[in-house]
């Protein structure tokens, strides 16, 4: 059944446990080295609102219900304590790709980045041959962030099913698109599953990629879809298998990260929860990071020493904080 949406605080609670911090990349990601987030101290623990600066305000209003889903109502029971995630490989050229997975220790899943602009399928090749070379045995996935036309991602795909492809997340930004692409694949016999990434945390109606036949499988975070709880819903009617991933999130976000894939009826995937390995540095003592593969589930407190590091300057804290003040009167409203 579907889920109401948490009952929204008054701002000045939000105000009163409010911290925008500014953290190192360690690589380019998303075209961005340095990350923005909005903080949020509640009573149930901490909340995360970071949409990325493009994103409207109504788009911007689920990442505020998540982030106060989990720093005022708190998650669900975990059915799992102990949660798999992959590697995250950016848009890097090959050569640096034993240094990117070298962070992340034991791995049994990777995600690579393709499609990136001003880049060729050449260079994505290349990049997904370094990560097979350099494990032998893991499964890969692309994501291409819908950046490949219907045309232009057959053909990658085919190319790079000979590497050995998990799926291929969001290959093209429509559904139709994505459903097309998924039969042209399925018709010449080549054995790469689609999962559907943007057209599902994008779209006013989150299920239709499902009733469109367009993707094998689903990837599903918290923060765009408007928390756990109705991540959950969405998962349970679509019908499909899911991963959980995460928006580029400090430890705070990666922990509501967690808290879905450990309360989801089935894991069948290593789930994207691995990016706090990205940052330089991060917001808590303990950061959520993978050992061996996995990340055991726990809380995730923002150290006080480490909100004063990393604080944003002051012309950064009032553009978030004047943009905490729109999307909260659109939650409210």
């Amino acid at each position: 059944m579907p889920t109401d949406p948490p009952q929204v605080p008054a701002l000045e609670e939000l105000l009163a446990g409010a911290h925008v911090v500014s953290l190192p990349m360690r690589v380019r990601f998303r075209g961005i080295m340095e990350r923005e987030s909005l903080l949020l101290r509640g009573p149930a623990g901490w909340g995360e609102f970071c949409p990325f600066p493009e994103y409207g305000d109504a788009e911007a209003s689920r990442w505020l219900a998540a982030a106060i889903e989990a720093a005022w109502e708190g998650f669900p029971a975990p059915l799992r304590s102990v949660i798999p995630v992959n590697a995250t490989v950016p848009a890097v050229p090959a050569a640096r790709v034993p240094e990117v997975l070298a962070r992340f220790g034991r791995v049994d899943a990777v995600k690579v980045k393709v499609a990136e602009r001003g880049q060729t399928l050449d260079d994505d090749i290349a990049r997904v041959a370094a990560v097979r070379e350099a494990l032998p045995y893991a499964a890969i996935r692309v994501d291409a962030n819908g950046g490949w036309d219907v045309p232009g991602a057959v053909e990658a795909l085919t190319r790079l099913a000979g590497v050995g492809l998990e799926y291929a997340e969001q290959p093209v930004p429509t559904i139709d698109g994505l459903a097309e692409v998924r039969r042209q694949l399925q018709a010449a016999g080549t054995p790469v599953l689609i999962a559907a990434d943007e057209s599902v945390r994008k779209e006013s109606d989150p299920l239709r990629v499902a009733r469109a036949g367009a993707a094998d499988l689903l990837v599903v975070k918290v923060a765009p879809l408007g928390g756990v709880r109705r991540a959950l819903d969405i998962v349970e009617r679509a019908g499909l298998p899911a991963v959980v991933s995460s928006a580029l999130d400090t430890s705070v976000g990666i922990r509501a990260g967690l808290a879905l894939a450990a309360a989801l009826p089935e894991l069948p995937y290593a789930c994207g929860l691995g990016t706090v390995s990205l940052f330089e540095s991060d917001i808590t003592t303990d950061p959520l990071v993978s050992d061996d593969g996995a990340i055991r589930l726990r809380d995730a407190a923002a150290d006080a020493g480490l909100l004063e590091r990393y604080a944003a300057s002051a012309e950064r804290r009032d553009w978030w904080l004047a943009r905490l003040r729109r999307v909260h009167a659109l939650l409210a409203a």
